[in-house]
């Protein structure tokens, strides 16, 4: 397949990754990447010292390697405080410049400069202090993602302390969850948010959650008041209004924090058991979003970068990261961004002059059916790049992203990793040009490969993602349990990290994915990702986003069902059936026919917006569906019905 779109002119000159490449005497994109893996040493360095990120004390190695590849350290004695790199330095060089604009769904705006910024981090930091958090421990923030998330990130950086994201959607089971396993010493919660018009009471959420747990210490709860409800639950001697103890805190100066000190302990959702808690430390973290940011998506000084995401996925801490310490404006949007209408993020877009915009697969097929009149209302000209992440694309819309909204203008920056990776280990890079669907390659710095079943590495048929080596973002293991993380990553093939994602690298090195390689379905010996089904399936404009599944057939071994949620829910009956199995038919071949499609109001999806397939075919089959804790629509399990025989 051919190339789609190209690096103008400026790009190719202008942009991060090509300025990089000059002063290091490279001429092609390709041989820059072969050496940021062959020389890792090097790499790093050179990032360090060309994006400018701040160390308090300069590292005495790159990396240690001592303990093997599944515990490396980087930045070895450098001493190194993420909010430094995030604020100070910017609140230094530019003090005036706007850092967060935040819009709520009401349409009210808070907004900060770098110098505002840098005051409200060290106030919240002196407020967590004089709560109770101090270096080590850890500190929970339930809020929904506007400025208070992002300034109480950063704040507990400063501090030394632990910052524990809980997802804004999550219920009291989820949360209770969470707050056993990292034991916070203070939890931050809004008072509520307004989504779709209507009150979500997150502090009443937050208080039944407390009732579930049996903590040893009883953590202080600091409130942010955001909707303003005039009915909250209070608990006087532990509960306070975080703007008042912002207030009367002394402000925090940044603590010297070495760089594999932790900074973050977020969850991830496990197959079975309960959720895993994924540890990342300042400097590694830091310095790869960073550098994510500036390759990947050239954010630069001065842009205006927005992700739709949610401090509870790891995309709001890169959102974070990769904007602010790049020194570009972080916009955030708390609200749902289809409401009151399909065209109300493309709005964002318009009266905020958003130059890069992050989005997922699942939401722009949630859209797309709604057509492009809504995209085709706003100015979108400042929009530079899309990123996008979550899960493999569909072709259909792909392209209507790319060519309807976007007028082949704006490149679609695919990238791919995990909670565990702390940011990606497949990026398109402006530089290769662009590829429908594709991932583009190795994100610079990152040993990946594709393996076949004897750990070999193969080309131009499906595989294993692996990392061969150890890079600064990768989780330093899960909190509390280190044999699992070593079970869950590194236990197939010696020193390989197995990612468990399909994926296939064609004859331009162009890298896709496939899916989940515990999802892959095999049909009389056959073998397919289910997105090639769904593809197929969401290809319909009488469909808006389906899961593929394999289940148990006495003739081929596995035969598939497909899950769809269409368009139009008076039409879901069996001719729309009949059509979309023929479709599946007609263009994989008549044994990969699905045996039964069934209609749902919607299929459970994480808070990235991933469809959860192991969970829709588990209620099919009537088996345990695993942990739940990290669904944003858990309603949409029950209303799954077991297949007959299941």
């Amino acid at each position: 397949m051919d190339l789609v779109w190209t690096a103008s002119d400026e790009l190719v000159s202008g942009s991060a990754t090509a300025r990089f490449m000059a002063a290091n005497g490279f001429e092609a994109y390709d041989e820059l990447v072969e050496r940021s893996i062959a020389d890792p040493d090097w790499f790093w360095d050179a990032v360090v010292e060309f994006l400018g990120i701040p160390f308090q004390q300069p590292y005495r190695a790159v990396r240690d390697e001592t303990k093997g590849p599944q515990f490396t350290t980087w930045f070895v004695e450098g001493v190194f405080n993420m909010s430094v790199a995030c604020v100070d330095r910017w609140a230094d060089d530019r003090p005036d410049q706007e850092a967060i604009v935040a819009e709520h769904e009401d349409g009210s705006i808070d907004r900060y400069t770098f110098a505002e910024l840098k005051a409200a981090v060290e106030r919240y930091g002196g407020a967590f202090r004089a709560a109770g958090a101090d270096r080590g421990d850890r500190v929970a923030v339930y809020l929904p993602m506007g400025a208070e998330a992002i300034i109480s990130m950063l704040a507990i950086a400063r501090i030394g302390a632990v910052f524990v994201p809980v997802f804004s959607g999550f219920g009291s089971d989820a949360i209770a969850a969470r707050l056993a396993a990292s034991e916070p010493a203070v939890i931050v919660v809004a008072d509520g948010v307004q989504r779709r018009g209507a009150f979500v009471p997150m502090k009443a959420t937050a208080d039944e959650a407390l009732g579930l747990v049996d903590l040893d210490v009883q953590p202080a709860v600091l409130v942010v008041r955001n909707r303003r409800s005039e009915q909250i639950p209070w608990t006087p001697e532990r509960d306070r209004w975080m703007a008042e103890a912002a207030a009367a805190a002394t402000p925090a100066p940044p603590v010297e924090t070495s760089s594999e000190d932790p900074v973050l302990l977020t969850y991830t959702s496990g197959t079975t058991g309960r959720p895993k808690g994924v540890v990342h430390v300042h400097a590694g973290l830091t310095v790869k979003l960073i550098q994510e940011g500036a390759f990947q998506l050239d954010i630069r000084p001065g842009h205006r970068h927005m992700w739709l995401t949610d401090m509870g996925w790891v995309m709001g801490q890169w959102t974070t990261v990769a904007g602010l310490g790049n020194g570009a404006t972080v916009v955030t949007y708390d609200g749902a961004p289809n409401h009151p209408d399909p065209g109300r993020v493309w709005k964002l877009v318009e009266d905020h002059a958003i130059t890069a915009l992050g989005l997922s697969p699942t939401f722009v097929r949630a859209i797309q059916p709604a057509g492009v009149d809504h995209p085709r209302r706003y100015d979108l000209s400042s929009l530079r790049t899309f990123g996008s992440t979550g899960e493999p694309w569909n072709p259909d819309p792909w392209w209507w992203l790319f060519g309807e909204v976007g007028g082949r203008r704006v490149p679609i920056v695919n990238l791919s990793g995990g909670t565990e990776i702390g940011a990606c280990l497949l990026s398109v890079n402006l530089l290769q040009g662009l590829k429908p669907t594709s991932v583009g390659g190795p994100s610079l710095g990152v040993a990946v490969d594709c393996f076949d079943s004897d750990g070999q590495p193969v080309r131009g048929e499906v595989g294993e993602l692996v990392v061969k080596a150890a890079w600064p973002g990768m989780t330093r293991g899960f909190w509390g349990d280190r044999q699992r993380y070593l079970d869950t990553y590194w236990s197939r093939w010696p020193d390989v990290w197995v990612h468990g994602d399909w994926a296939s690298v064609d004859e331009d090195g162009f890298w896709y994915l496939h899916g989940r390689s515990d999802e892959t379905l095999n049909v009389a010996g056959k073998r397919l990702g289910p997105a090639e089904v769904e593809s197929v399936v969401v290809a319909s404009d009488r469909v808006v986003m389906a899961a593929a599944i394999g289940v148990p057939d006495d003739v081929k071994g596995e035969t598939i069902v497909v899950y769809v949620v269409p368009t139009d829910p008076e039409e879901a009956g069996d001719e729309l059936s009949v059509e979309l199995a023929d479709a599946v038919a007609a263009a994989l071949g008549k044994p990969f026919r699905p045996k039964a499609v069934r209609f749902v109001a919607d299929l459970p999806r994480t808070r990235s917006a991933k469809i959860m397939r192991r969970v829709v075919k588990a209620r099919a089959l009537g088996a345990d569906t695993g942990d739940l804790s990290s669904l944003e629509n858990p309603a949409a399990v029950d209303a799954i019905e077991p297949l007959e025989g299941g």
